[in-house]
C-alpha cells in the first residue's frame, strides 16, 4: 500500500518535531539506487538548519537554507529514529545524522520512494502540478462541481488524479464514496452539485479521522516510532472483498478501475 495523505500526514508531524531547528551535520548513504539515484547535493549535506518540515499531497518537503529536498514514500518507504549509530539493515538506504546525536534512518524495502534536491529558484515539476489540499478551503463544492463538468472519467479516477485534488489515494477514494453515496464508477460529469457537497463533507470527514488515527496499515506503513496506523479498524469497504456492507448487510462489490481495487455496496451507493 502506498501511504496516502493521512499516513504522510503523520509522519511529517514526528519528523517536524524532530527536525526543525535542528542541524544536520552530515548524511551517510548506504544504498542510494532508489527510484532515481540520491542527489549529489543531499550526499554532501554538511552543517545545514532545517527551517521547515512539511507536508504537499503525498510529498514530504525539508526546507533548508539553500534548498528543499522533497521524499516520496512509495509503497514502502518508512523513516525510524537512532539515538547511537547501528549498522544498516538490507533495506537502510541513508542517514541524517544530527546536532543532538539523533539519527533519522530511511528505509525502502522496495526502493520505489525517491529523495529529491530543489534550489530555491528551481521550478518544482511534483508541486506545480498539484491540485489543491483535500482539507483546505480551496477544495470546496463549487471548486469540484466545476471542475468535473466536461470530465468523462469515473469519480473515483477523478479524485485519485493529483492534478485535481492532491493526496488521496485508493483508500479514500473508495471509503469517501461510501460515505458519500456515490459509486466509483459514475462518471464525474453526471455528479450533481448536492452530491459534490457530500462528497466533499465525505472526503474532509474521512481524512480528519484517519489523520487522528495515524492513518491506515494494510502491510508495510508504520510511524516513525514504530506505530501502525489505527484507521483499519474504521473501514467501511476498502479491503472487505466477499463480505457484508456495515450498513444494509448485503455483500459488498469488488472490482478493478484502472488497475486498482474499488469496492462498493450496489445498495448504498449509486
Amino acid at each position: 500500500m502506498m501511504p496516502e495523505l493521512p499516513e504522510v500526514e503523520n509522519i511529517v508531524s514526528c519528523i517536524r518535531n524532530i527536525l526543525v531547528n535542528r542541524i544536520i551535520l552530515y548524511t551517510i548513504i548506504k544504498n542510494d539506487r532508489l527510484r532515481w539515484c540520491i542527489p549529489f547535493e543531499i550526499k554532501q549535506l554538511f552543517n545545514v538548519r532545517v527551517f521547515n518540515v512539511y507536508r504537499r499531497g503525498k510529498y514530504i518537503i525539508l526546507k533548508l537554507y539553500s534548498g528543499y529536498i522533497i521524499i516520496h514514500l512509495g509503497m514502502t518507504g518508512v523513516f525510524s529514529l537512532l539515538f547511537n549509530k547501528l549498522n544498516f539493515g538490507k533495506h537502510d538506504c541513508l542517514d541524517l545524522i544530527l546536532d543532538n546525536n539523533m539519527i533519522i534512518r530511511y528505509s525502502d524495502c522496495r526502493k520505489f520512494g525517491f529523495w529529491l534536491w530543489f534550489n530555491k529558484e528551481d521550478k518544482n515539476f511534483f508541486l506545480d502540478k498539484l491540485g489543491p489540499e483535500p482539507l483546505s478551503e480551496n477544495f470546496n463544492c463549487n471548486y469540484l462541481y466545476n471542475l468535473t463538468r466536461l470530465r468523462k472519467i469515473s469519480i473515483k479516477s477523478f479524485l485519485m488524479n493529483s492534478k485535481f485534488v492532491a493526496g488521496i489515494g485508493n483508500i479514500y477514494a473508495n471509503e469517501s464514496l461510501f460515505q458519500s453515496g456515490i459509486i466509483p464508477t459514475r462518471l464525474s460529469m453526471n455528479i450533481n452539485f448536492n452530491e459534490c457537497v457530500n462528497l466533499v463533507n465525505s472526503i474532509k470527514k474521512i481524512l480528519s479521522i484517519a489523520i487522528k488515527h495515524n492513518g491506515t496499515t494494510i502491510k508495510n506503513f508504520k510511524q516513525i516510532n514504530g506505530k501502525l496506523g489505527e484507521f483499519s479498524k474504521y473501514l467501511k469497504v476498502y479491503g472487505r472483498k466477499n463480505k457484508l456492507c456495515k450498513k444494509c448487510n448485503n455483500l459488498l462489490i469488488y472490482i478493478r478501475q484502472n488497475q486498482r481495487s474499488s469496492f462498493f455496496c450496489k445498495f448504498c451507493q449509486s
